[in-house]
């Protein structure tokens, strides 16, 4: 049977939670977890995180997939950024450093995109339907994609590290996706991101993805 322990939330309310639960989210990749993955310590999972949810320990993202709120930020109603529940969300899905955020919300993580947005992409190895966020409008859009030969780095987010393409890959990514430079915002970002860019690492990327037409009309325009 589960050890207890008894936490103080909001100073006021005691609550008695399961160590063993609240200890397996907080040392999942991205401190994220299905709740089916807690059919060990939860007889009925689903309704023990609603619970823990409502005391503001752990955060629902998306249907079945919750998060543990970082302790600092317990009782404040925080919760993380699009692209942070993105990869989170398809960490939960895929395993660790599998998923990589890719085109708005690799230019957003690149701050380059010029607003705000709703949805997070994310490609991953096989096909997935979208999924409503849950505490927020939006969705987590899944994109099929070889994401080992994606060129990706890891960076920091709220909820751990996160695969993001890299300024040259995901310059590429973006133009692809607008072929004749018609999108305002996709050109912005383009522009934001080119400066940071190697050359010579965007002709590789371009030959290792069939994507030197798409090289050569982004490079001409700038």
């Amino acid at each position: 049977m589960p050890m207890t322990v008894h936490l103080i939330v909001h100073r006021t309310n005691i609550c008695t939670v399961s160590v063993d639960a609240l200890t397996r989210i907080s040392r999942a990749p991205m401190r994220t977890v299905r709740a089916r993955d807690l059919a060990d310590v939860y007889a009925y999972p689903a309704p023990a995180l609603a619970d823990l949810a409502r005391r503001d320990l752990v955060r629902r993202l998306a249907h079945g997939v919750y998060c543990a709120v970082p302790p600092e930020h317990v009782g404040t109603g925080w919760f993380p950024t699009v692209e942070a529940a993105a990869a989170a969300v398809a960490t939960a899905f895929y395993g660790d450093r599998v998923p990589v955020l890719t085109g708005v919300s690799a230019a957003r993580v690149h701050q380059a995109w010029p607003r705000a947005v709703s949805d997070g992409y994310v490609a991953v190895p096989a096909r997935h339907r979208p999924l409503s966020l849950a505490d927020r409008p939006g969705a987590i859009r899944f994109v099929t994609r070889a994401v080992e030969t994606l060129d990706a780095v890891a960076v920091p987010t709220e909820l751990g590290a996160a695969l993001v393409t890299t300024p040259e890959q995901t310059v590429l990514d973006l133009a692809r996706s607008d072929p004749h430079g018609d999108v305002a915002d996709v050109e912005a970002a383009i522009d934001a991101m080119w400066d940071t860019c190697d050359v010579q690492v965007l002709a590789g990327i371009a030959a290792r993805h069939r994507m030197r037409a798409t090289f050569e009309r982004v490079a001409a325009d700038r």
